[in-house]
């Protein structure tokens, strides 16, 4: 109660999630965030920040102490070394508390002096997110999804070689358990590299400390009966285990408690996919927002359990577009999240799709080719160091144009070849107060934080 009256009137905290599927760019997105909001030079977007009112900004310990601290200064220093490069990705979770000294505005501004607000950032796994869904699943329900997803997916294709020759009625055999469940792992992370989002349960993915242990060694089954001590039996004992000691802990410890919330995607990466890889990631943010607990937050609700009162939706990695497609990303991301951003905002939350780069890797020219000028962008290869100039393809300017093959289950686009080129950090000279550079950093800060900091 004591926190919670803090909190409301004396020092506000501002708990703000961050998630996405793997290679959306979280860890980049958080160390942008934290620098630009330390040095504020380009964040013109963010009006507490442009106006003067935040005073000045520093790094404190983190509330929760058994939560691994964000290593924000690696993080930044791999980033803006002499020799820059992307930095490891999200493997668990992590927190860091940035807090802010503000000026309110108002009549009253002169007379409060400025406040304290507190911005504690959770970084987690988009993977563990999804596992959400589970909760409302039994083990029959999960398995009958799950395969026919797989049998749609050439990925799947060995494990369900390995499924066909295993009878789950027979009795455990607890050396089929693991052999069933590393086909499944595998079959997960195949799919994960080849752009599918819906790779449940996300810990097969991200195992951590829970590597080989038997609440991870388990694997869908046809339905079918389950006599006592059967393979089928369990393994729907161990399905159930991990959602009563994997799920439900990460749900009621962090996901619960968190107000404002960051999905990252990689649409980019899922165009270039395919159809599949862009319906499977419509479903998967579809599952995303439904774990969310949409709605306006009170004094209540500090006490009794929070809501998600703002959500952003953003594109990642727009610096590998010209700034003429950006538009168009917006758009197809607003079109992949419209059922469920309807839910969101019935609720009484607020949402938005964006297209951001939260660190820009590269620069834009215009060249003459065939007659007409031909926007691209530049910037140094992952792979092999060189600069290279690099045109992805058109976006459509009606996103009906990707979702309706993606719907229709089509296993390529038809009229058009998107391309992704992976493109290093480039080296950077900043001035003192500038953050790195960013595309949009400053507007997604605005959306989520700018009503906490007037």
């Amino acid at each position: 109660m004591g926190s919670a009256l803090s909190e409301t009137f004396f020092e506000p905290v501002i708990r703000l999630g961050v998630t996405g599927l793997s290679r959306a760019g979280k860890t980049v997105f958080i160390t942008s965030l934290v620098a630009n909001l330390l040095d504020r030079g380009r964040m013109p977007g963010l009006q507490a920040a442009s106006s003067g009112r935040i005073q000045a900004a520093f790094l404190q310990p983190q509330p929760d102490d058994t939560v691994p601290r964000f290593d924000f200064e690696t993080h930044l220093a791999a980033l803006t070394g002499t020799a820059p490069h992307w930095p490891d990705s999200t493997r668990a979770v992590s927190e860091l508390r940035l807090s802010l000294r503000v000026q309110p505005k108002g009549l009253l501004s002169g007379l409060s002096g400025p406040r304290t607000v507190h911005l504690d950032i959770v970084d987690y796994p988009g993977e563990w997110l999804l596992d959400l869904a589970l909760l409302d699943q039994t083990y029959d329900e999960w398995s009958a999804d799950t395969l026919a997803r797989a049998e749609a997916r050439a990925q799947a294709k060995a494990f369900l070689a390995d499924l066909a020759a295993t009878n789950g009625n027979e009795k455990l055999a607890e050396s089929t358990a693991q052999r069933l469940a590393h086909s499944f792992t595998t079959y997960l992370n195949t799919a994960r590299e080849d752009g599918f989002s819906d790779c449940t349960p996300g810990r097969f993915l991200l195992p951590g400390e829970l590597e080989g242990s038997p609440v991870l060694t388990f694997a869908p089954l046809p339905m079918g009966d389950a006599p006592r001590g059967s393979l089928r039996r369990e393994m729907a004992r161990r399905y159930e285990a991990y959602k009563a000691q994997v799920v439900k802990p990460f749900f009621r410890n962090h996901f619960a408690r968190i107000d404002r919330q960051v999905v990252l995607v990689d649409a980019l990466g899922a165009i270039h996919s395919g159809p599949q890889a862009v319906e499977d990631l419509r479903r998967a943010m579809a599952g995303i927002l439904g774990a969310f607990r949409p709605g306006r937050n009170s004094f209540l609700s500090a006490i009794m359990g929070r809501r998600v009162e703002k959500i952003l939706f953003a594109a990642t990695k727009a610096d590998h577009l010209h700034h003429t497609q950006h538009p168009r990303l917006t758009a197809i991301m607003e079109a992949l999240l419209r059922d469920a951003r309807d839910r969101a905002d019935f609720a009484g939350a607020t949402t938005q799709a964006m297209a951001i780069a939260a660190l820009r890797a590269t620069v834009e020219e215009t060249r003459p080719h065939d007659g007409k000028d031909l926007d691209l962008v530049r910037g140094t290869l992952l792979a092999t160091g060189k600069q290279a100039a690099f045109h992805p393809g058109e976006l459509p300017e009606d996103p009906g144009h990707l979702l309706a093959p993606a719907r229709k289950g089509a296993e390529a686009w038809l009229d058009a070849d998107y391309e992704v080129m992976r493109f290093a950090p480039a080296q950077l000279i900043l001035k003192p107060g500038e953050g790195p550079p960013h595309i949009r950093l400053d507007r997604a800060a605005e959306f989520l934080l700018g009503d906490k900091l007037a």
